[in-house]
């Protein structure tokens, strides 16, 4: 969701720089704006006009509750239907949508392995090819799907052919961002 929240830092968090992708640590008692709270991440201003993205594991920095990590990981649906549903936890810090609806997402694979779980092999572009947040993103994709109950493994692959485009976004996404 997008907020426009002032909080203070109650201790330091770790960060990550928008859109850079830099490890930054933003220090106790530095007045920041939440931006954007989506997906268990915060998109952060500070006071020095730097965007910042804090993970969940440090939402209490911001006077946030975590939410609970295998929340919706369980055996509701298929596994392929709870893959999706991972994906849809994860969001661009700059744009409140999240990734499969942003059209990112080029393909997914469920492989199944020996012994009953499964391998997933992702696809997905960024919205720009320089996008410093591609590691960062790719990294929240493949964390949320080595969540799931039966997943192995996650293997996620930053592609830029085809170049993403908006007209790849989904219906839902345009009407959210109004340009339709």
């Amino acid at each position: 969701m997008m907020t426009r929240e002032q909080v203070s830092l109650t201790r330091d968090a770790d960060a990550i720089q928008i859109p850079d992708g830099t490890p930054i640590t933003l220090t106790a008692g530095t007045p920041v704006v939440v931006t954007q709270a989506l997906g268990g991440t915060y998109t952060v201003m500070t006071p020095y006009g730097q965007m910042a993205r804090i993970e969940e594991k440090d939402a209490d920095a911001l006077g946030k509750e975590r939410t609970a990590a295998a929340e919706g990981t369980g055996g509701e649906g298929s596994l392929e239907d709870r893959v999706w549903a991972q994906l849809r936890k994860c969001y661009d810090p700059e744009i409140p949508v999240n990734v499969v609806d942003l059209g990112l997402v080029y393909d997914c694979q469920v492989q199944p392995l020996p012994a009953g779980r499964s391998k997933v092999a992702v696809k997905m572009t960024l919205t720009a090819p320089g996008c410093g947040m591609g590691d960062v993103l790719a990294q929240d994709v493949r964390r949320r799907l080595e969540e799931l109950a039966g997943v192995a493994e996650a293997d996620v692959e930053v592609v830029f052919d085809p170049q993403w485009t908006m007209d790849m976004m989904s219906e839902a996404a345009r009407l959210q961002l109004g340009l339709l």
